[in-house]
């Protein structure tokens, strides 16, 4: 088990620490979040689509995409002149999941996840 842990990088003294740190800094902008979030609810999306979807101009969105792509949280498939946007794997989605379900947390109370959890508790 402690083998695992040091090939996976979960140690506290791993070389993956400082990475994760820049993947956290890379998140660290709301527009970000709302792309990372139009991509896991929709696909593949292009530019403009991504535009209206986050309500930004379409520059800033692809000076943002450019960020996520160098930090390989997004990948690009192109298709003729114009190019679709995707989300490189599920762990950019889970990261994102996992703040929102922190920041329900700071607000009191049950968050909205522990509800859905505990329904589905009751009907199973």
């Amino acid at each position: 088990m402690d083998a695992d842990m040091q090939v996976c990088g979960r140690a506290p003294d791993s070389q993956y620490v400082e990475l994760a740190v820049e993947v956290f800094s890379m998140l660290a902008d709301a527009t970000r979040i709302r792309i990372i979030l139009a991509l896991r609810d929709h696909g593949e999306l292009s530019v403009n689509l991504l535009a209206d979807l986050v309500d930004k101009a379409p520059t800033a969105v692809s000076q943002h995409l450019a960020k996520l792509r160098l930090a390989r949280i997004v990948a690009t498939r192109h298709e003729g002149t114009k190019v679709f946007y995707r989300l490189e794997n599920e762990h950019a989605r889970q990261l994102v999941a996992d703040a929102i379900f922190q920041a329900e947390h700071s607000l009191g109370g049950t968050p909205r996840h522990h509800h859905a959890e505990a329904a589905a508790g009751e009907s199973a």
